[in-house]
């Protein structure tokens, strides 16, 4: 048994399955004799858990991290990202080391630092630079740097005006990730094979509203229109290439931990809590500022949120943190009203964008750690979350940390070749893990949240 998972972040099914599909014949081969369809992914479809999640079958509540950073305890400024440290669920790795099976890991997030398999791991895009240890074994660095030269884990500052470096850039993460994945798939010994390639990711936050007429800032005829089906069709001939190389006779699956849709604007989330009394400042810098930048008066604010591709709202209960306000008793009423209020928010026309409000509780069967109080994706993720203040206004049209065109969307793209019997599925993102643990004939642990499809 030989499988083999080619990972490319934020690819989205829209694309490869219905808009680029003809321009695309190596996805479209293995859609012929494959499974395939839209993947959900986890709530929220961020990296980080989304890719944890697939490859452990667990959701983010039995993972204990809810997104890139995640409170470290109740106090009001600790937050931690969340690395591979905080991995404890089991990988499909993990259970094919404790079979004598071996497997090649590379970019797989969370896998910042490098933790000890059976085989060889690369690590993920959370490494900080070529100068930190990001394989096992560490011999495995020197041999990268000796004959790829400048390993890249991501493209640093993808948000940017500079839009010819980028491309360059996001097309030399691809190359590079590819090429260095096929030099292991034909000179290692493996029964498991998985590679993570950010490229996608990357191209769509910078390049979205170029080639997405729907977008509110497209514009027709302008440099970079054609780019999203020129880099689909460098995708489509980089996976021909690797597949040329694949084994015969190895499953292969194709995955995304989520895809990607237009962003219309952002939502100053803090401004908002502050306009219907939830946040109280006593004083803050003039501009542009952050929460932790302001004094906020603790003992009358009763939430605080925190920015990104969706909101985290957490509130100040009494006897949790260290200046609650909210009575226990009292929590779960007040949350409920400020789910509905969120829920009710309009654009700047005054019509309601769709948001989405989660309670962890009602979508994680288990929870570790500390989650948020409230998980929130703005206008179905057409909107973000805006995490500065000082705008005057509860809209924006601009991202706060740079350039950004594109949010996450919840489905992701899968192919799994090849089945005798071809055909589209829907699936969870942790029926992958499911499914090839299926394949290997190993039952998974705990509270083990996917299934398999075959």
């Amino acid at each position: 048994m030989k499988v083999v998972v080619i990972g490319l972040d934020c690819l989205e099914p829209s694309l490869v399955f219905e808009k680029y599909s003809e321009h695309l014949p190596n996805f479209r081969r293995l859609r012929e004799k494959g499974l395939w369809g839209r993947m959900e992914s986890t709530i929220p479809p961020i990296t980080i858990p989304a890719w944890a999640s697939m490859v452990t079958g667990k959701l983010p509540g039995t993972l204990g991290f809810y997104g890139f950073r995640n409170r470290k305890d109740y106090s009001y400024e600790k937050l931690a990202f969340a690395t591979s440290n905080y991995l404890k669920e089991k990988t499909i790795w993990d259970y094919l080391t404790e079979r004598g099976k071996r497997s090649i890991v590379i970019g797989v997030p969370p896998s910042y630092p490098p933790k000890p398999l059976n085989g060889i791991l690369i690590s993920c895009f959370l490494t900080p630079s070529t100068d930190s240890p990001f394989t096992y074994p560490e011999e495995v660095k020197s041999f990268i740097l000796e004959h790829f030269g400048d390993y890249m884990f991501d493209v640093k500052k993808f948000r940017t005006e500079d839009k010819d470096w980028l491309l360059s850039q996001v097309y030399r993460l691809t190359e590079q990730r590819f090429a260095v994945a096929r030099y292991f798939l034909e000179n290692e010994e493996w029964d498991f094979f998985m590679m993570v390639d950010m490229g996608p990711d990357r191209f769509h936050h910078g390049f979205w509203k170029f080639f997405d007429p729907e977008h509110v800032k497209y514009e027709p005829g302008n440099k970079y229109e054609n780019s999203g089906i020129e880099y689909y069709k460098f995708l489509d001939e980089k996976l021909g290439e690797f597949l040329d190389a694949v084994p015969q006779g190895a499953f292969v699956f194709v995955v995304s931990d989520h895809g990607a849709k237009r962003m219309d604007g952002g939502i100053v989330v803090n401004e908002f809590l502050i306009k219907e009394g939830y946040l109280k400042l006593k004083s803050h810098p003039s501009g542009i500022f952050k929460l932790e930048e302001a004094e906020v008066d603790w003992d009358h604010t009763v939430a605080w949120g925190e920015g990104g591709y969706y909101s985290r709202i957490f509130l100040n209960v009494k006897g949790r943190e260290p200046r609650g306000v909210i009575p226990p008793e009292d929590y779960e009423k007040v949350r409920e009203e400020l789910k509905q209020k969120l829920e009710e928010i309009t654009d700047e026309e005054g019509r309601n964008i769709g948001t989405k409000v989660y309670k962890p509780e009602e979508i994680y069967p288990e929870i570790k750690n500390i989650p948020p109080d409230l998980i929130v994706l703005f206008g179905d993720l057409y909107w973000r979350a805006i995490g500065t203040m000082g705008y005057g206004t509860l809209w924006s049209r601009e991202n706060d940390t740079g350039p950004d065109d594109a949010n996450h969307a919840m489905h992701g793209t899968f192919i799994m070749y090849p089945v005798d019997n071809p055909h589209e599925v829907s699936l969870h993102i942790t029926d992958v893990a499911g499914t090839i643990l299926k394949l290997f004939d190993i039952e998974p642990e705990g509270n083990f949240y996917g299934k398999s499809i075959i």
